[in-house]
């Protein structure tokens, strides 16, 4: 059975597509959240970060994923991970 949450004053469908390892996005609970997919209406495919708990819980924490900042954000990781540093 489907999950019914609204968005934007839009009905939609969302299920989990994946836990972030890196993501430091945290939900009212606390706890780490998930990056879920809307699955009907005019948001369709857009990703956002949910609590992992719901619907099983008061928490109604979302926020849409940004993934062009994270994109960039895991570029500057990759540079700084390939770039050496030589002292004289």
């Amino acid at each position: 059975m489907a999950t019914r949450r609204s968005i934007s004053n839009q009905s939609c469908s969302s299920s989990s597509i994946k836990r972030m390892g890196n993501s430091k996005i945290r939900c009212n609970c606390g706890n780490q959240a998930l990056i879920k997919t809307v699955r009907k209406g005019p948001n369709l495919g857009m990703k956002f970060y949910g609590c992992p708990m719901w619907p099983d819980t008061q928490c109604d924490f979302f926020k849409w994923v940004n993934e062009q900042a994270e994109m960039e954000d895991y570029e500057v990781k990759l540079l700084e991970k390939e770039t050496i540093i030589v002292y004289n």
